[in-house]
């Protein structure tokens, strides 16, 4: 009997203490990780936003070169037999004179009469 109860003393283990320890531990790395991804999101964000502002200005001025004129809307016009004036394609977001990113949180807007866009939301670009 006293040689069980010696053989049960000298088995080594983990604490409570040491384990609450290492999960505090490792609670406080995942915090850290967390908040360092939600800055790469925004950067991503903006880089899209960018992207698709430069996107529709060249399309824009693209179609200004070859007609003379800013379009009348972005959106391209699939019906045209020729497809001659389809510098941008149809993609998610794109209605009329509005591109919205709802994901990244922004809209662009643009104005036909002088070919400006204009970005308004959540992600400034």
């Amino acid at each position: 009997m006293h040689r069980a109860i010696q053989r049960e003393r000298s088995e080594e283990g983990f604490t409570l203490i040491e384990l609450m320890i290492v999960i505090v531990i490792l609670g406080v790395l995942a915090g850290i990780v967390i908040f360092a991804v939600g800055g790469i999101t925004d950067n991503g964000n903006v880089a899209a936003c960018k992207s698709d502002v430069k996107t529709l200005s060249v399309a824009v001025e693209a179609y200004k070169a070859k007609n003379g004129t800013y379009p009348t809307h972005l959106e391209p016009d699939l019906t045209d037999p020729t497809l001659g004036n389809v510098f941008l394609r149809p993609q998610p977001g794109l209605s009329g004179d509005t591109l919205v990113n709802t994901p990244a949180g922004y809209t662009v807007t643009y104005t036909p009469a002088d070919g400006s866009l204009a970005v308004s939301g959540s992600t400034t670009c």
